[in-house]
């Protein structure tokens, strides 16, 4: 039987028991990697159609193995597999129409979207808005069961990407977005584990969808969520967290201020600080971090140090050429 890896919309022929890797690499296909042994992850791709074992997954992330993605160095395919690299995977586009465009503080503006027939997607996930060549990742704040994607975006002070959304695109219009990626979603394989959330800014939407869906799935475990931000106004959601809190026994939920003296109903100081300070140990804990990448970054550290394991600390890395102040807030790694 003749198996074939079909990438980049081109088809091989590759024998039986050799790897992607070197099927693709004997046909001139050039794939990232490095240790060829399954270690560093240098080769990691995703399967769009198709069967991947579980010897071509080992050590990645269960939010990765859920999504297709696999080592091209260990995968020995025995039919045929659609495959791409993880950064082609934002290949396809849809068209969505604006429905509700709502200021949530200040800054920050929700904006929900038609949702596409068949657009796939988990709550926590990422998307990219198009327009004239140029796009933004916004995540996910809705559930895949809602007839709409709900995103909240944050005006930049001289970022035209946010200002044409959130100023000059009005409900009716119609937006060209691509397909949901990234790996920031809840996995009901443990239901008892304690959750730890933290997000600074707009990082909040991922984690509206996720505590959610991962309360919708039945989650039993602790489930705390910590929001930051430099002053109250920069805050949003807090009655809405408030009321899951209130209806879910095993949800709290802490919205943090660093830099306002005069809040009295947030804790005072960084979100990240506050959820080391309640919770010192983390062993057994799964995280979730989105917003500033800078707070992302230290507290995947801090989090590892404090015992937890680096499969159970999901942030989205999220890399896009724009100026630093039109960055969004979340997805950030």
């Amino acid at each position: 039987m003749t198996i074939e890896i079909t990438f980049n919309d081109r088809t091989y022929p590759v024998h039986e028991g050799e790897s992607v890797l070197d099927g693709l690499e004997r046909h001139g296909v050039a794939v990232p990697s490095s240790c060829r042994n399954g270690v560093c992850q240098s080769c990691l791709m995703r399967a769009t159609s198709g069967e991947v074992p579980a010897s071509a997954q080992s050590g990645l992330k269960p939010t990765q193995k859920e999504r297709g993605y696999f080592l091209a160095c260990q995968f020995k395919p025995t039919g045929n597999v659609t495959v791409a690299l993880p950064d082609a995977a934002d290949q396809r586009r849809f068209t969505a129409r604006v429905v509700e465009k709502t200021r949530l503080n200040p800054t920050v503006s929700r904006i929900r979207l038609s949702k596409p027939q068949d657009f796939q997607f988990k709550a926590g996930q990422f998307m990219r808005v198009y327009r004239d060549g140029e796009s933004r990742s916004y995540s996910i704040a809705s559930m895949p069961q809602q007839d709409y994607l709900e995103l909240h975006i944050k005006v930049f002070p001289g970022g035209h990407f946010s200002s044409w959304l959130c100023q000059t695109v009005q409900v009716g219009e119609e937006l060209t977005i691509g397909e949901a990626t990234g790996d920031c979603f809840y996995l009901a394989d443990n239901l008892d584990q304690p959750l730890l959330m933290i997000a600074t800014g707009t990082g909040l939407a991922p984690l509206w969808g996720v505590v959610r869906d991962a309360l919708a799935q039945g989650h039993r475990g602790e489930i705390h969520i910590f929001h930051g931000s430099y002053v109250r106004d920069g805050l949003y959601y807090m009655d809405e967290f408030a009321a899951l809190a209130a209806k879910f026994p095993n949800v709290r939920y802490y919205p943090c201020v660093s830099d306002d003296p005069t809040e009295s109903q947030a804790l005072r100081g960084q979100a990240d600080v506050q959820a080391l300070k309640h919770f010192p140990k983390l062993n057994g804990w799964r995280l979730y971090l989105c917003g500033n990448p800078d707070m992302v970054n230290t507290m995947k550290r801090k989090a590892f140090l404090a015992g937890a394991s680096l499969k159970d600390i999901l942030a989205d890395p999220f890399i896009v050429t724009v100026p630093r102040q039109e960055l969004p807030e979340a997805p950030a790694a």
